[in-house]
């Protein structure tokens, strides 16, 4: 071992526990349209949320309700492809199901 880094003033420097951020996470949101059928809501919520069925007709009554509910909440890209695979899936069954997402 060199006198330098006996000394600790080697070149490798340790990043304090404060420096490191964690990644944003992001809200998945299901909206309330009149078209979209409750069944295929639950479904959804099943199928690409992994809730059960108790929690998915929970949501889809508070989707009913009040307009919207969170689905879940993830990283980027996950966040992304949920959204993007439920709005494809209720294209595909000519359902006007909107769901965004948005910073936690």
């Amino acid at each position: 071992m060199s006198q330098k880094e006996q000394q600790g003033d080697s070149d490798i420097s340790i990043l304090d526990r404060d420096e490191v951020k964690l990644p944003k996470l992001y809200k998945v949101i299901m909206h309330n349209d009149d078209y979209t059928t409750m069944e295929f809501v639950i479904f959804v919520l099943q199928n690409y949320f992994h809730k059960d069925l108790s929690s998915s007709q929970d949501l889809m009554l508070q989707i009913h309700k009040k307009g919207f509910a969170i689905c879940g909440i993830y990283s980027f890209e996950i966040a992304k492809t949920k959204s993007r695979q439920v709005m494809t899936e209720a294209k595909n069954q000519q359902y006007p199901l909107k769901v965004t997402w948005e910073v936690e």
